[in-house]
């Protein structure tokens, strides 16, 4: 089996979240088990709202970027103190830059190319998007040729259809506007972690 460095091999994706409701949505995340949560790039003010969960929670949970397309966005996060970038394309040179920068790495793809090309370059991880316009089929006929790396299914993921693709060989998936719109209520993102978890932790392959 791939080893994934997350106990809960769930990422949690704020996308448009803002520094002054990340702090609570990531500590509703954190109380319901989740020790991966990503941030993307493209979310207003993410270097503030990044750098106060680090400072908040991370020593209790895994905080990344995403949606990183350049080798500066590695040193800015590296600088907050992210743990992990995630990628939305395969880009060699930017995967090894995080990677020397002793950062782990989601990668995204699509094809098996582009899944060997993110794993040659060091990407710890790979991220098949959008899952859900390939679906589990995909996911299985790539788990016959790509190595012991985790996989990590993301995009139109629900909780109806993560078991198909765990069962398919995800290791687990990235949740995002399934988790968390922007402006919802903190008790929304904790109703909707919580049934990911259940039907990720209730799994057995």
């Amino acid at each position: 089996m791939p080893h994934v460095p997350f106990r809960l091999p769930l990422i949690a994706i704020l996308r448009g979240i803002g520094p002054g409701e990340a702090g609570a949505h990531v500590g509703a995340l954190v109380e319901e088990g989740y020790d991966a949560i990503e941030i993307p790039l493209n979310s207003p003010d993410w270097a503030q709202s990044i750098g106060a969960v680090v400072r908040e929670y991370g020593g209790r949970a895994w905080i990344g970027g995403g949606t990183v397309l350049r080798p500066t966005e590695v040193d800015t996060l590296q600088h907050l103190g992210a743990r992990f970038v995630v990628t939305p394309n395969t880009n060699p040179a930017l995967i090894k830059h995080a990677v020397a920068a002793g950062m782990q790495v989601v990668a995204g793809f699509a094809t098996a190319s582009e899944a060997f090309a993110a794993v040659d370059a060091g990407a710890q991880m790979l991220k098949l998007f959008p899952a859900s316009t390939y679906g589990p089929g995909h996911v299985r006929a790539l788990r016959a040729v790509l190595p012991a790396v985790p996989l990590f299914v993301v995009g139109g993921v629900t909780p109806l259809t993560l078991t198909d693709f765990l069962a398919s060989g995800s290791n687990g998936a990235g949740i995002g506007g399934e988790l968390y719109r922007p402006g919802q209520p903190v008790e929304r993102t904790r109703t909707n972690a919580r049934e990911f978890r259940l039907v990720q932790t209730g799994y057995r392959r």
